[in-house]
């Protein structure tokens, strides 16, 4: 069906001549299922503003948003006042749905082309048999009967847009290279789609967001009252955010530049309509100062890695890397991001909340041990242990590193309590208060098995070597002496080394 010669009098001239106005048109209210969707579902209308589903009568005057907005852009019309075309959908045989591929809202019938047919090689067998798509498509004017695809150009302040013989047409993005702005195409810009994607673009730069390149802007793109500017940037619309005031994964992992602030539009939109980029409170040259902590800048060569490297700061939010007092306000945007998230805090300050995980707490990273790479908190056990002696005072005083042992698998936590001896099964395993605790060998005399030290066992170490003996216990590699202590010397000290 020819509906270039509608769309582009609507573009030109606000509608089609002699036809109905949006005002003298009832719309109704939006109380459809399908309403502010961006597709029109009024039957009442048709052109290529429409739906692709099925039409109900219970969305007539229920759309009323999608409809307006469409029937506002040319890319509407009421039925009866559709244009005079080459064919008809009544005069068109379009069979029925046997095609294997019917009625998945694309039109597979090799007699039709248009911006609503299959990708891929169309088959003679699905002459005829594609009905309920192609008839759709045909009466919003996605498709027509090969040979009379309209092509008159669209025109508007003197700019041909061409028409829409292009690959990417009817996809609500403009793919002419000629054009700029936040109505653009993410995608690669090619030659090819000169004059080639008219809808899109007439649209586009109706609703103001495209511009001919090196004409001067229509005004900057401004979403949620972010000014994002415009695409003048060398690193524009590249994929990455190369704007130093925003932060996130959307963000570019090249240096930032100041000269690129309010200059990669495109990029830097969309990344945040995403949800993968934050605005920041940066200015050129000043420091970044978030509830009176000055966060400095991003002069840290490890800046903008997503790890906080500023030393004055502990919680999850740091890097597990070596801290330099180089990176002392630094590391702005890293370290804004993690204190804003409540996972950094100023060392000695408190922290914006203990680091808890699977319900354990963790605490805090206020042990002189801390960060080292090995947990120093006598509530674990396992691989990711330190080999030095445990100390009451690093409970919960170890986040980091344990939190992140834990996380890897190589810490569970154990039934410790500061003072209080471990019971497992009703057996007293006492504490860790002897000399070969946390050695992985069990050292207490009543027990006996494959977990057992193979040195000689001491009076010494009964109930003094709980961690080592309540894991090989759970384990099954030791159990109680059925008589007794066995052999043992009375003193503490080993008279061999172990073996």
């Amino acid at each position: 069906m020819i509906t270039r010669w509608l769309l582009s009098l609507a573009l030109c001239c606000g509608g089609p001549v002699g036809l109905a106005q949006a005002q003298d048109i009832d719309f109704g209210d939006d109380s459809s299922e399908y309403a502010n969707d961006g597709e029109c579902d009024d039957p009442r209308f048709q052109g290529p503003g429409m739906t692709g589903t099925i039409l109900l009568d219970s969305d007539i005057r229920a759309d009323a948003t999608d409809c307006r907005t469409a029937f506002e852009r040319g890319m509407l019309w009421l039925r009866e006042d559709a244009p005079t075309t080459p064919q008809s959908a009544g005069d068109i045989d379009f069979g029925d749905d046997s095609s294997g591929f019917a009625r998945d809202g694309e039109c597979d019938d090799p007699r039709f082309e248009g911006p609503a047919m299959a990708a891929g090689t169309l088959l003679d067998s699905d002459t005829r048999a594609d009905a309920t798509d192609c008839r759709s498509a045909f009466e919003r004017g996605a498709v027509w009967l090969k040979g009379n695809a309209p092509n008159e150009p669209i025109i508007v302040d003197g700019i041909d847009f061409g028409t829409d013989s292009g690959s990417y047409t009817w996809d609500d993005e403009c793919d002419d290279p000629r054009f700029e702005g936040a109505g653009m195409t993410a995608s690669v810009l090619s030659d090819d789609n000169i004059k080639a994607d008219a809808t899109d673009c007439a649209g586009a730069y109706q609703a103001g967001n495209l511009r001919m390149r090196g004409d001067g802007p229509a005004g900057p793109v401004v979403v949620d009252g972010i000014d994002f500017g415009f695409d003048n940037s060398p690193y524009s619309r590249d994929g990455e955010c190369d704007d130093p005031r925003f932060e996130g994964m959307g963000m570019t992992g090249s240096t930032l530049y100041d000269a690129n602030i309010k200059a990669d539009a495109t990029d830097c939109l969309q990344a945040y309509r995403a949800g993968s980029l934050t605005l920041t409170p940066y200015e050129p040259g000043s420091p970044v100062v978030v509830d009176g902590i000055d966060f400095g800048l991003d002069t840290s060569p490890f800046a903008r890695d997503g790890e906080c490297d500023d030393p004055r700061f502990e919680g999850m939010g740091m890097t597990a890397a070596k801290l330099f007092d180089s990176s002392t306000r630094a590391d702005a945007s890293d370290c804004v991001g993690a204190y804003r998230a409540g996972n950094l805090a100023m060392r000695g300050e408190g922290t914006a909340g203990p680091v808890v995980v699977d319900g354990i707490d963790f605490g805090v990273d206020s042990s002189p041990y801390s960060r080292d790479g090995e947990c120093d908190d006598p509530r674990f056990e396992g691989s990711g242990m330190t080999d030095s002696t445990l100390y009451d005072s690093n409970i919960k005083a170890d986040a980091t590193d344990c939190r992140e042992a834990y996380q890897s698998g190589a810490l569970t936590p154990r039934d410790y309590e500061p003072g209080r001896p471990l019971v497992v099964d009703g057996i007293d395993f006492g504490q860790d208060s002897g000399v070969y605790a946390r050695d992985g060998e069990c050292d207490d005399p009543r027990f006996e098995g494959p977990g057992m030290t193979s040195a000689k066992l001491y009076e010494g170490n009964i109930q003094a070597d709980a961690s080592d003996c309540a894991s090989a216990y759970r384990n099954g590699a030791v159990q109680l002496r059925a008589t007794g202590g066995g052999q043992t010397e009375p003193s503490g000290k080993r008279r061999d080394s172990k073996g």
